[in-house]
């Protein structure tokens, strides 16, 4: 675990910290002829021998550095400016699994499915039902009250909506599991007053009862859906 985390920093330091937006804009620009995706890797080295400072670590060390350019190399020659942001995730996605398999490597394990913690399943499943399953359901459970939206001009960001109510189910969720009910309502509490002035300006009751039932049916199910999980952590026999 310790050998995952001194990685992990080396990565964020050399990936975020220490990469000026120079390097970056050059790097984009130039590609594979930039000296700046040369040094980047070469500071990722320096970076993971130093946290890393074993002899028998060197080798995993300069493959693993090599292996990030060559990410960050393939990053750059396929991404185009609409697509830099599923690119970015990819690279970080590419780099953490690089991680994690140089330590499992090195440290000669292996992860067995079976050997996997029932109540990790459990965890797992939840959060997952909290998703975009659950938007589905709370979209189809209020669809029938759908007001009208009489203000032609929207200028909220696209599918905010959406992903607001994901994060504050995922809130209340670890909340839940953590025995931390009180933050519930300062969570509760803080989205009602952003949504004060949208509700206040919409002059709109339908349209005030429709985002009150959303809310209540969005915070009941991550309730619901915590309170069955810690059951099912508490209780599981494996």
């Amino acid at each position: 675990m310790i050998l995952f985390t001194k990685l992990l920093l080396a990565h964020l330091i050399g990936d975020f910290i220490l990469q000026p937006n120079k390097w970056v804009a050059d790097k984009e620009k130039k590609k594979e002829k930039s000296i700046y995706l040369y040094l980047h890797t070469a500071l990722h080295l320096a970076l993971i021998l130093l946290f890393v400072p074993e002899t028998d670590f060197m080798v995993y060390g300069i493959l693993l550095a090599v292996s990030h350019g060559i990410i960050d190399f393939i990053k750059l020659k396929f991404q185009k400016k609409k697509t830099k942001r599923i690119w970015f995730s990819i690279d970080q996605f590419l780099h953490l699994l690089l991680i994690f398999a140089t330590v499992l490597i090195y440290n000669n394990t292996s992860i067995e499915l079976q050997n996997i913690d029932n109540r990790i399943w459990i965890l797992i499943t939840g959060i997952v039902l909290l998703t975009k399953p659950t938007s589905i359901i709370i979209k189809n459970i209020i669809s029938i009250w759908t007001p009208e939206n009489k203000n032609k001009k929207d200028n909220s960001l696209q599918n905010a909506g959406n992903y607001i109510g994901i994060l504050e189910r995922l809130f209340v969720f670890c909340f839940i599991i953590t025995n931390h009910f009180e933050a519930i309502g300062f969570l509760l509490a803080a989205k009602s007053i952003f949504r004060f002035g949208d509700l206040k300006e919409a002059k709109d009751r339908k349209l005030t009862e429709y985002v009150l039932i959303g809310t209540l049916l969005s915070f009941g199910i991550a309730i619901l859906a915590g309170l069955l999980v810690e059951f099912g952590i508490r209780f599981s026999f494996y």
